[in-house]
């Protein structure tokens, strides 16, 4: 039969089978199919859901929670869900853009240009505003420099981050997004 709520009715199916399969149906493929699939976690918050991450030939082709993750089980809030956005979004930024002091135009920038950009003024801000002493006792510390680390930062990242910014830099202010 033709009709696939003719063969139900006929061979009083559940509907759950392929007796609802039409030929149409039964030529779909996955669009998944033959790909590669890489596990990963959401970069949206410290929650940490699991995510599986679907490729091929270096492309992303859809990313879906990881149901084997005991966090979130195979779901994922609308943030998550859209997470592929972060890779394809036509609008996503793919090169450095800087805008000068008092200046209105935002101009490309070369990465390792705005990376010695931002190390010479870290340096400068650390070396203009580093108390040494007060009141007798040794801070070596700055107020002017503050870190805010991403939500999904390890425990060994944070310690690493801490080490580097309170004992190198004199950093006073750092925290992150993990918040749960």
């Amino acid at each position: 039969m033709r009709w696939p709520l003719l063969r139900q009715i006929r061979d009083r199916a559940r509907g759950t089978g392929s007796e609802v399969m039409s030929p149409r149906t039964r030529s779909l493929r996955a669009r998944i199919e033959d790909t590669q699939v890489a596990r990963s976690v959401c970069p949206y918050c410290g929650v940490g859901c699991g995510q599986l991450i679907y490729h091929k030939d270096g492309k992303v082709l859809q990313i879906e929670g990881d149901p084997e993750s005991p966090i979130n089980q195979g779901t994922l809030c609308p943030k998550g869900a859209a997470s592929r956005q972060l890779l394809q979004h036509e609008n996503r930024l793919t090169r450095v853009l800087y805008r000068a002091p008092y200046g209105t135009e935002w101009k490309p920038l070369a990465l390792n240009t705005a990376m010695d950009l931002i190390a010479d003024r870290v340096w400068e801000t650390r070396k203009r505003t580093l108390i040494k002493e007060q009141d007798g006792k040794y801070l070596n510390h700055t107020a002017a420099i503050a870190h805010l680390g991403g939500a999904t930062l390890d425990h060994e990242e944070n310690y690493l981050i801490r080490k580097l910014f309170t004992g190198g830099l004199g950093m006073v202010a750092i925290s992150n997004q993990a918040r749960i």
